[in-house]
């Protein structure tokens, strides 16, 4: 494999372990207080992390896509929707968190702008 491959690799491993702390932090609501004085920094912060992600995660899938009855999906980002459909419902039993559709289509706007500069950059 080559060198530049497990870059991309260990880069999406590293962002994906910042992400999954941003949501633990988020689901035990400790995360800093000073992202509060950002005027819209959760729907920002939506774009942001879902694109970042759907970005990394399509290029090292390799651009893969999947076949639903005759189209094909790009498999990262059709995954990464279902998982983010899933997180945000499961929102509802988290004290520290709340089911928001603005929540869900700031981060569908992440995943779909990661998606479009990752294919752009292919």
């Amino acid at each position: 494999m080559k060198a530049a491959r497990w870059g991309w690799r260990i880069l999406a491993a590293l962002y994906a372990t910042t992400f999954l702390v941003t949501l633990f932090l988020a689901y035990t609501g400790n995360l800093p207080p000073q992202f509060s004085q950002i005027p819209y920094y959760d729907k920002i912060g939506h774009v942001v992390l879902y694109g970042v992600a759907a970005y990394l995660g399509h290029r090292v899938l390799g651009y893969r896509r999947v076949n639903l009855l005759t189209i094909a999906v790009p498999l990262f980002p059709l995954l990464f929707a279902i998982g983010t459909v899933t997180e945000e419902l499961l929102q509802t039993f988290s004290p520290n968190r709340t089911l928001d559709a603005i929540d869900l289509i700031a981060s569908f706007c992440g995943i779909t702008l990661g998606y479009w500069l990752s294919e752009r950059g292919r």
